[in-house]
């Protein structure tokens, strides 16, 4: 198990480095964007390609971040149900979900995507619009995203099944709906009674040097 926890942190590593430096292909999309519009009202010119660019930069960014996410246990789920169960239920209903839902469906994808990419790649297949891009970039983000899910569900698996035996610490502790308003709440009130005592603080040196005037 101890080596399987270790495949399962390198695969961390990876996806994390990757999750974080993608946020930058939002940058270029946005400044492509820009010179786009600025060459197109101020010198008439602009090109399918521009806005094709910005598609793929946008797509390499979200299928690059989407297994860093599942990592940080950040995707969307309804809580309804999962909300009310202990601890240890959760911890089996991610389990399956991952194991019978997640790994089956992300690898199905990256099967179907794989000869979809080689037949864009070994046939040269442009964009159906005026001045697009080549396909087969678009087709490998997905595959490499897939991918990327694929390595990241295995090793999310890997750690359910170690925390549920104790062997590792929880690395996301559930917190309900509730529980994060009141925290919210609490953390709010902190910062608001911090900022009072500086201000009753600043008052009161500036009432001293005034006495000592």
């Amino acid at each position: 198990m101890q080596a399987l926890l270790a495949v399962s942190r390198g695969i961390d590593r990876v996806n994390a480095f990757i999750g974080k430096s993608v946020v930058w292909l939002i940058l270029l999309a946005v400044l492509v964007s820009a010179a786009n519009a600025v060459s197109r009202k101020l010198f008439d010119l602009s090109s399918n390609a521009w806005l094709e660019l910005q598609w793929y930069l946008f797509g390499a960014a979200f299928m690059g971040a989407a297994a860093y996410t599942l990592q940080q246990n950040e995707h969307i789920r309804i809580d309804v149900f999962y909300g009310s169960r202990s601890r240890r239920t959760q911890h089996w209903i991610d389990l399956l979900g991952h194991i019978f839902f997640l790994l089956p469906f992300v690898v199905l994808m990256a099967w179907l995507l794989w000869p979809y990419t080689i037949q864009a790649f070994v046939s040269g297949q442009v964009s159906s619009n005026a001045g697009g891009l080549i396909i087969w970039p678009a087709r490998a983000i997905l595959l490499i995203g897939f991918i990327m899910l694929s390595f990241q569900a295995l090793a999310e698996i890997v750690k359910k099944i170690a925390v549920m035996r104790g062997l590792m610490e929880d690395p996301h502790p559930f917190v309900s709906a509730q529980e994060q308003a009141l925290k919210e709440v609490e953390d709010l009130a902190a910062e608001v009674q911090a900022k009072a005592a500086a201000a009753n603080t600043a008052a009161a040196a500036a009432d001293a040097a005034e006495g000592k005037k």
